[in-house]
């Protein structure tokens, strides 16, 4: 008993130590900025208000920039899904000259930083006139090379002969990828939706870059346009912060334990 609470209370004040930061967020939050701006380390608000979320939505079309990352987050994430998993059906179960060289290929994009080629894609989009569109916000994620790694190791717990036994009954590949894959790898698409949801809907620098117009903004950048010279512009932020927060904890809190067994699923062969 003693050693159990000895580890709970180790686990709280760990707990604490790691939600602070978030705790104090919402707290600001709901704080007056006159209170903010003391010599006092205030740290739970005297005065509890809503004015800092209300003056937030004022601002800001903040309803605007939360449908628009909804649609991006969304149709990224189904579209990851889609080409990653075929992508991945190739490397697993096709046979294929240069196979290997090309999923090595494939792997060693996730050792270039997406900061070495956003100039390129500016210069192809802009080419292509889809700047400031929903358009040119997706397609540039529409797949990942660490979905494909996903998904491939979660197919290659599967025999090879499971394949070659639907082949021989008559069905197509793309049949069977949804007809017999996709059911099988439940818990490996939860883990790239959560994955993927979180990552497209924390999207700063690209968004920032292609887009021009509040109608194409991203709650990412629609949170940095609160930040001004005033004083009451970290409230303001912090309190835009809290909502746009929300949604990512929520598909966090419900996908996490999809999230942890699709991580570890594809880990021991077998």
């Amino acid at each position: 008993m003693l050693q159990k609470t000895a580890l709970v209370t180790m686990n709280l004040i760990v707990c604490l130590f790691m939600l602070f930061p978030l705790l104090y967020t919402i707290s600001v939050a709901f704080m007056p900025s006159g209170e903010l701006y003391t010599m006092a380390m205030n740290i739970v608000p005297k005065h509890p208000t809503l004015e800092n979320f209300v003056e937030a939505f004022h601002k800001i079309p903040l309803i605007r920039f939360v449908l628009n990352s909804f649609l991006v987050a969304g149709s990224i994430t189904l579209g990851q899904i889609v080409t990653c998993s075929l992508a991945a059906f190739a490397f697993s179960f096709l046979n294929f000259k240069g196979k290997n060289a090309l999923f090595m290929l494939v792997m060693a994009t996730m050792m270039v930083p997406g900061e070495a080629t956003i100039i390129s894609n500016y210069l192809t989009v802009g080419s292509l006139g889809l700047l400031d569109t929903y358009i040119v916000l997706i397609l540039p994620s529409l797949t990942s090379a660490m979905g494909i790694f996903l998904f491939r190791q979660f197919y290659m717990t599967f025999p090879v002969s499971l394949y070659e036994s639907a082949k021989l009954d008559g069905c197509g590949n793309l049949r069977f990828i949804v007809k017999i894959l996709m059911p099988l790898t439940k818990s490996a698409m939860g883990a790239m939706a959560v994955y993927t949801f979180i990552n497209a809907w924390n999207m700063y620098m690209w968004p920032l870059l292609v887009t021009g117009s509040d109608s194409k903004r991203t709650v990412q950048i629609g949170i940095s346009m609160l930040n001004s010279v005033d004083a009451q512009s970290i409230t303001l932020m912090l309190a835009g912060v809290v909502m746009i927060i929300i949604p990512s904890i929520s598909i966090f809190i419900v996908g996490q334990k999809a999230l942890i067994k699709g991580m570890f699923s594809g880990a021991v062969k077998g």
